[in-house]
């Protein structure tokens, strides 16, 4: 046992995740009210970390997740099958008209003291309709699974969909896999999936089946109604706030064996000071600060995760499993797109102070 987890050596899948696919409009540049195309990604919180340990890492990943018969599906599947992720689908037609749909997100970049501007059409998404029973999990996890992952995103889509990731949990517990969760909460989808309360209730139901724990000191005092200190008081680099809520953590969710996060400070859209922290069975770890040249920040968290799971799963040292999801969601802040176009090798060369000098 290593982290305090205990792990599987091997499986027919390392890592399963569960949530919604979207695909993202991003103008670029160009603000939507001025845009006259658009670049498409295809993303989701927890798929982004099944794709990135694959295409990235070589694991054997899998997602399990709701897919329309429609051409918006069709382009979806196809870049879950480019990234080397296995699908497992729950299929819904598509009515011609109103759907149900793969959810739309989108995205302009900002540019220096422009921000990002993020916002959705999720009516109607077929995510929203999964339920328990949806996916047969004896099924999915026949050969094995090392790791199960979900996120607050897909929490947040319905009533039914919290339900959902439960099942996976404890069917992926009795399967014999590590169980993780990123908290990743957004005041926008829970306020109108019943507000704040319902929230922390949600969240809280679900963080009992939990081993591993992703989410800064706001998602755990707003999505799991924690008590903690003013997390606008310090330094967004100052990981004081964040270990100081530990006790508050392992007190309420005593199984929970890790948790991590990633430290951004935002100086400008371009240009980021980024780091990483983690407690892991009762130690805590940091990563070394790197200043960034920001091209795309949208999914540079799930960068983060997805390196950090490779290095638990490859058996790293506690230390060096934060560098490497440091490294990796530093380098994905310099791709286009929500999903990894890094290798392993630039990954483990950043994380050990790699330079950004020509290759030859």
């Amino acid at each position: 046992m290593k982290y305090g987890l205990n792990i599987p050596a091997t499986a027919a899948l390392d890592f399963v995740s569960l949530g919604a696919l979207i695909h993202r409009l991003d103008p670029g540049i160009i603000p939507f009210r001025k845009a006259t195309e658009c670049a498409i990604h295809v993303s989701g919180g927890e798929f982004n970390c099944a794709a990135n340990l694959a295409d990235c890492f070589g694991l054997k990943t899998g997602i399990a997740t709701a897919m329309v018969k429609y051409p918006i599906g069709d382009l979806i599947a196809e870049r879950v099958k480019a990234m080397g992720v296995r699908p497992f689908y729950k299929y819904f037609e598509h009515d011609g008209v109103r759907g149900p749909n793969m959810a739309t997100v989108y995205s302009d970049r900002g540019q220096g003291v422009r921000a990002p501007v993020v916002f959705y059409n999720r009516s109607n998404e077929a995510g929203g309709l999964l339920r328990p029973g949806d996916f047969n999990w004896g099924e999915i996890f026949a050969g094995g699974v090392r790791w199960f992952h979900s996120g607050g995103i897909f929490a947040a889509l319905s009533p039914t969909t919290p339900g959902v990731i439960i099942e996976g949990m404890k069917a992926a517990k009795a399967a014999g896999a590590i169980v993780s969760f990123d908290l990743n909460f957004r005041a926008k989808l829970w306020k109108i999936s019943g507000g704040g309360d319902k929230a922390v209730e949600t969240m809280n139901r679900i963080v009992e089946n939990v081993d591993v724990l992703v989410g800064n000191e706001e998602d755990l005092q707003l999505g799991l109604g924690l008590q903690g200190p003013d997390a606008h008081a310090k330094s967004k680099l100052d990981p004081t706030v964040f270990f100081g809520m530990i006790d508050a953590v392992v007190k309420r969710f005593p199984q929970v064996k890790v948790v991590a996060t990633t430290l951004r400070e935002v100086h400008s859209t371009n240009h980021h000071s980024w780091s990483a922290v983690a407690w892991i069975d009762g130690q805590t770890y940091a990563a070394p600060t790197a200043e960034l040249d920001v091209i795309d920040r949208i999914g540079g968290g799930d960068g983060f995760a997805s390196g950090f799971f490779y290095g638990l799963l490859s058996g790293a040292e506690p230390v060096e499993a934060v560098k490497l999801g440091w490294a990796h969601g530093a380098l994905l802040t310099t791709f286009p797109g929500d999903t990894t176009m890094a290798t392993v090798d630039q990954v483990k060369q950043f994380a050990k102070g790699g330079s950004a000098r020509v290759q030859r």
